[in-house]
């Protein structure tokens, strides 16, 4: 069992090194391998591929691969807690909620003539998760059955997208309309500063999570298990709400609400490690969302050079049957 875990770790490294070198020099602006080696070394002789690579591509490719950790992680969260495997951000309308408060506080701040800052934009999308998930937490009070409690997130999903679409549509400022793009997902225009930030964030809430990773996998025994060795189940569950809504606050933030990429992973990392045990689960889930992300992502880019495509879409195309697959296991109860 074992080497199956390294076996799919080193596979899963592979693949996004690989991926990374492919993004870096794939795009409306072709780069050769030699060039980007060289740019890389620091003794590239092109200054506008240079630039292209440091200012804009780099970027965008180690925020994919972060938030696209993130988001995983915070799906895996929310899929134990719900103990739904179709449970995720996006479906649960949390990511939906986030984008709503920060499309709401960046309209209203830069209509007074106000930029906001990367920490408002997370909290604003902190607050708008938080808000969707105290929704989705109140219905689940009410419905047996988990499949309700999933409907009912996505109608809260679609009522707050609503309400930001028509935010969005009738705003007036340039800046302002240029959240379309980031309404429908999108890593374009990271910056390095937007990288510190998420770094620090994304990095405290899966280290946190990770370090959780016995008391989950007790909690996935049941509550009465998980009391009986000691473990505080409030302050769990709260502990992993928190956790799971920042996670995803982060990821909206900074590239919008994305689709699938939350519920997906966790149980593609499930069928390639053959395990439920969260301490492989977290790294494989956070590494595997890396690799997801970066490669839709780069097909997003790519494809239609130099238009470029919402990654909710590239996501949604190869992820959904996964979606499904792990719907139809549930069913027949394997």
């Amino acid at each position: 069992m074992k080497k199956r875990y390294i076996i799919s770790f080193v596979v899963a490294i592979i693949i996004l090194s690989v991926l990374f070198l492919w993004n870096v020099g794939a795009g409306s602006v072709d780069i050769s391998t030699s060039d980007l080696f060289a740019i890389l070394a620091g003794s590239g002789k092109d200054e506008t591929f240079s630039q292209i690579v440091w200012k804009i591509r780099l970027p965008r490719i180690l925020a994919a691969i972060l938030l696209g950790g993130a988001l995983s992680v915070s799906g895996f969260l929310l899929q134990s807690f719900f103990q739904n495997p179709i449970a995720g951000p996006y479906v649960l309308g949390i990511s939906s909620g986030a984008k709503l408060v920060v499309a709401l506080t960046m309209i209203f701040l830069l209509e007074k003539g106000i930029m906001i800052s990367s920490f408002g934009m997370v909290m604003a999308a902190f607050v708008g998760s938080m808000l969707a998930m105290g929704f989705v937490l109140l219905i689940s009070f009410r419905v047996s059955k988990m499949s309700l409690l999933v409907v009912c997130g996505i109608m809260i999903g679609y009522i707050c997208s609503a309400i930001t679409d028509f935010g969005v549509t009738f705003a007036s400022d340039s800046n302002i309309v240029n959240l379309h793009n980031w309404s429908m997902g999108s890593f374009s225009g990271m910056t390095w500063e937007n990288i510190k930030m998420i770094v620090v964030i994304v990095g405290a809430a899966v280290l946190v999570t990770f370090c959780l990773a016995k008391p989950i996998g007790a909690y996935q025994m049941g509550e009465a298990y998980a009391r009986n060795i000691g473990v505080n189940v409030k302050v769990l569950r709260v502990t992993m709400i928190l956790l799971s809504s920042l996670l995803s606050a982060c990821v909206t933030a900074f590239a919008g609400p994305i689709s699938f990429v939350g519920i997906a992973v966790p149980h593609l990392v499930r069928m390639a490690t053959k395990t439920a045990r969260p301490i492989i689960l977290i790294p494989g889930c956070f590494l595997c969302g890396a690799v997801v992300t970066l490669f839709c992502d780069g097909i997003a880019r790519t494809v239609f050079a130099p238009t470029e495509i919402s990654i909710s879409s590239v996501t949604a195309l190869f992820l959904v049957p996964v979606v499904i697959a792990a719907m139809l296991r549930k069913q027949e109860g394997r």
